[in-house]
């Protein structure tokens, strides 16, 4: 065992001697008064949330630790990297129960508890903000069309395309989480505890800890134009809210809209900030409606086999015979970004989902005109999907066609 490697097995059932001195105040008007989440594996005695930094990819920090790769003991050097603009404060960030899913202050932890962090306690950012240059072929080729012209500082000669982007990790306040869903909070924390084969025992041992770092996905936004505007409701607001789809995001696939509709909504996002306006790309990590990847291409085969072939009229059928479930994204955490980003209008939304508008109208963003994808950038595969989209009442231009049979058949996938 290494010498870095603590020789006893730390229980985390019940609270450490120093747990009150970080107590967290969800709602707090500043990071001083709410606190610092701490999901620290180098000095456990510190935690005041569920979980550990880093979702998922804490993991990843286990197996190098693990395989002497890593000092259990590493902490993040975070000089210098703070975010490129300023973000908020927002009114929304101190609303009762307007954030629930993430820290709305994760961004600024190293400057606000710099004091705390000279004194080696593992306080770390749950967002970070920085700025980038975009480069996709379907820009240049909206270019090459006459779609799109370079403006020298959205868009540039060459393509590129300058955003600002941020990536967010999830940072769940329970009592809120169970307050947007309608259940109890100590039913929620049960069922989590369950579902994940039991995992994080605090959440039914320490209910003193209302903060949980989930183990899944977290969100990237891509600004175009002037960040500060998108809290002005009087600055024109493009903005597309997508959910994963690695085979079309990534790849290319044709059997879904996924990336010809990402791509219609960065288009419009850079033409609404050559216009003075701004453009805001959501991107969150919910692979397969958040059922998987696996599932996801389980249910393509699903759909390609039965008899008939693949249809719009048990599009949504054949994903529930596999995963129980219809759709796991549960859109009524996907509005908390933007009551980060300030947002309170949204002029044109790039999206035919009527979930995803829903939630936004429930949680107080007023929406205007509803973009969806142009006919011309619905791949043929795709036209299932579409039509079943259309007949489960998503917002179209024209009306659905629920018996349609159309796409390659598996064996000439």
């Amino acid at each position: 065992m290494s010498s870095n490697q603590p020789g006893h097995i730390r229980l985390t059932s019940h609270p450490e001697p120093l747990a009150h001195r970080w107590r967290l105040r969800w709602g707090a008007g500043t990071p001083a008064e709410r606190g610092p989440v701490i999901g620290s594996v180098t000095r456990p005695a510190d935690r005041n949330v569920i979980g550990a930094h880093g979702g998922s990819y804490s993991l990843y920090r286990a197996l190098a630790v693990s395989s002497g790769t890593l000092s259990p003991l590493q902490r993040p050097d975070l000089a210098n990297t703070q975010p490129v603009v300023e973000i908020g404060p927002h009114p929304q960030w101190t609303e009762p129960g307007r954030i629930v899913s993430l820290d709305p202050w994760g961004h600024v932890a190293a400057a606000a508890f710099a004091e705390a962090i000279g004194e080696g306690i593992d306080i770390r950012p749950t967002i970070a903000v920085t700025r980038a240059r975009l480069n996709l072929a379907e820009v240049n080729g909206a270019m090459q069309a006459g779609r799109l012209r370079a403006d020298g500082h959205v868009l540039h000669a060459g393509g590129d395309v300058s955003v600002t982007k941020a990536a967010l990790d999830p940072v769940w306040w329970l009592p809120g989480i169970a307050g947007r869903f309608g259940v109890a909070e100590h039913q929620l924390r049960r069922t989590l505890f369950e579902q994940t084969g039991g995992m994080y025992p605090d959440l039914v041992t320490r209910p003193d800890m209302e903060v949980f770092l989930p183990p899944i996905g977290g969100i990237t936004v891509y600004i175009f134009g002037e960040p500060r505007e998108l809290a002005n409701p009087r600055t024109p607001l493009t903005c597309r809210v997508h959910d994963e789809c690695n085979g079309s995001d990534v790849f290319g696939s044709d059997i879904c809209t996924c990336r010809p509709y990402l791509i219609h909504g960065i288009e419009e996002c850079i033409r609404a900030a050559q216009e003075g306006g701004v453009g805001l790309v959501v991107y969150n990590r919910k692979e397969g409606r958040a059922l998987g990847e696996v599932t996801k291409f389980l249910v393509y085969n699903a759909r390609k086999r039965q008899q008939g072939g693949d249809q719009a009229a048990t599009y949504f059928e054949r994903t529930e015979c596999v995963a129980g479930v219809q759709d796991a994204r549960f859109q009524q955490l996907m509005p908390d970004v933007l009551h980060w980003l300030g947002v309170t209008r949204i002029h044109r939304l790039v999206s035919m989902s009527n979930m995803k508008h829903d939630a936004m109208v429930a949680q107080g963003i007023a929406i205007g005109e509803r973009v969806p994808i142009p006919e011309d950038r619905i791949p043929p595969d795709a036209s299932v999907e579409m039509e079943a989209k259309k007949a489960a009442g998503y917002y179209a231009t024209e009306p659905a066609v629920p018996e349609t049979t159309i796409g390659r058949p598996l064996e000439q996938m």
